[in-house]
């Protein structure tokens, strides 16, 4: 699925040694550096120490937390990269979750105009979503993600033993954009994420999962580059989400970002039924199923306008208009789609009433 000239490489694989032995061999001695952050490189990447050393690669930590998203932990790339030998033909790895891939990224397409880099993110969310897509970029100025690039990684290693150290509530909160992905594209995606067993991980079977979810994001993102028409599918649930998620965290109550998508998915399916006639049996169901596993974020009436004012200021609207992707049914989208004050008021009502 997806155009693989455009599209970089990505790699299931639970030998992570065997993998980059491969890519390293492709550059010069000493061209090789690593990017993590400090949580990973405790829990995970200090494991692989003696490998990296093996294969005469340096490596930069990061502080960890997306307040470090900033163009100083940038700057800290650019001098490692420089003070050891950084050139064109250099790549850099990329080994954290989705604030590192997104940062590290940005710092190695800004490097001597771009060099190449490899990302191995190492949590949900960033497996299934923030890997796939192109899309590197800071926070800057209190917004997020307000300076980035598009630019391929060379390859993407998708590995579910980073898995094993991350917390329930990251793992669900991955979750949540695998959920989007059924939703917005595959019925039968929707059921395998249905069935799915939190309390006993198989982790086989779900880097399989993830496999079917990053395949639903590479069908849009390689139909659409730069998000002119269908790639906009993959805003569902995120324009009320980013507003909840925005709010939560002025509201200094901060909730993770799946979990804000989640709520955002419930709004916005509320929408989906007002505009686009989605059926009434599979609302309950998904909406009744979202509920239980991602639980409830407290809103009242007297949010209802910083929310919609929030929801103003996403990047992804066009000349005043706030843009919805809405759903007519599982895997049928409808881009573009402009709700008036009223009726997100309503969405939000019914929202803050579940």
């Amino acid at each position: 699925m997806g155009n693989s000239k455009i599209y970089s490489k990505i790699i299931y694989s639970r030998q992570l040694e065997n993998e980059l032995s491969e890519w390293i061999k492709k550059y010069p001695k000493g061209k090789v550096f690593l990017a993590t952050e400090e949580t990973v490189n405790q829990l995970r990447v200090s494991k692989f120490d003696h490998f990296f050393l093996k294969k005469g690669i340096q490596k930069v930590v990061i502080p960890s937390g997306e307040n470090n998203k900033k163009i100083e932990s940038v700057a800290k790339i650019w001098e490692f990269l420089s003070k050891n030998g950084g050139d064109r033909k250099s790549l850099l790895i990329n080994i954290g979750g989705g604030m590192l891939t997104d940062l590290a990224g940005f710092a190695a397409t800004t490097f001597k105009r771009g060099i190449d880099f490899l990302n191995v993110p190492t949590t949900l969310l960033s497996q299934v979503d923030a890997s796939v897509g192109g899309k590197t970029g800071i926070n800057f100025n209190r917004l997020k993600n307000e300076v980035g690039t598009f630019k391929e990684p060379v390859a993407v290693i998708i590995n579910t033993d980073f898995l094993q150290t991350i917390d329930k509530q990251n793992f669900t909160s991955g979750f949540a954009e695998m959920i989007k992905h059924g939703l917005i594209y595959s019925p039968e995606h929707l059921e395998e994420l249905k069935a799915f067993d939190f309390e006993n991980i198989n982790y086989d079977l779900l880097q399989e999962i993830i496999r079917h979810s990053v395949n639903v994001k590479e069908y849009f993102v390689s139909n659409d580059l730069t998000e002119n028409n269908i790639r906009k599918a993959l805003n569902y649930g995120h324009t009320v989400g980013h507003a909840f998620e925005s709010i939560a965290m002025e509201q200094k109550r901060p909730i993770l970002h799946g979990y804000a998508v989640a709520y955002g998915m419930i709004a916005e399916l509320f929408l989906s039924a007002e505009i686009c006639n989605f059926p009434k049996t599979d609302f309950d169901k998904i909406n009744g199923w979202l509920l239980k596993v991602y639980g409830k974020f407290d809103i009242s009436e007297k949010d209802f306008d910083r929310l919609f004012e929030l929801m103003t200021h996403d990047k992804k609207n066009e000349s005043g208009r706030i843009n919805f992707t809405l759903l007519r049914a599982v895997g049928k989208i409808e881009i573009n789609q402009n709700c008036d004050k009223e009726l997100i008021f309503d969405a939000l009502r019914y929202f803050a009433n579940l």
